[in-house]
């Protein structure tokens, strides 16, 4: 399984997602891109994860970065974890795992690691945390650091 790196291009990938629409990476640069993989939709930890970011929107929209969820579940269910929870960042499908094996966060009997990749305007990753065990999530103030971090290493 392939392990992407700070410093690597970032895999393009093309992916449903809520809001009907399709999410292609490539399509996003010149822009700081945020994928949060997590394991899956309902689950507890991912339900307070993408609640945190739905209640700190207006701090997420001030990172001034493109933030998306990735993870196996249908379409359909990332429609439902939207609806139900009112969620504000786009949820994309990943059923065959592509883009989870792409990037190296599927784990032992096809889990996926929660993890977080920053993409800079040129298509490079500049953040990588894959969590060995999913019983955390980065928040936003925590994204919001990661970026700072990643945007100085850019730069520099």
């Amino acid at each position: 399984m392939a392990r992407i790196d700070c410093g690597d291009p970032a895999p393009d990938f093309e992916l449903t997602g809520t809001s009907g629409g399709t999410y292609r990476l490539s399509e996003h640069l010149g822009e700081w891109v945020v994928l949060a993989f997590y394991p899956g939709d309902f689950t507890p930890v991912c339900t307070r994860q993408f609640c945190s970011y739905r209640d700190a929107a207006d701090r997420l929209d001030e990172l001034e970065a493109t933030v998306w969820g990735i993870s196996p579940q249908s379409l359909d269910s990332h429609e439902r974890f939207r609806s139900k929870y009112g969620l504000t960042v786009p949820l994309l499908a990943d059923p065959e795992r592509e883009v989870i094996r792409a990037y190296g966060v599927l784990g032992p009997g096809g889990l996926v690691r929660r993890s977080i990749f920053i993409v800079d305007p040129e298509g490079i990753v500049r953040y990588r945390h894959v969590a060995l065990l999913g019983l955390h999530y980065r928040d936003v103030d925590s994204l919001g650091d990661s970026l700072d971090r990643a945007r100085s290493q850019a730069a520099a």
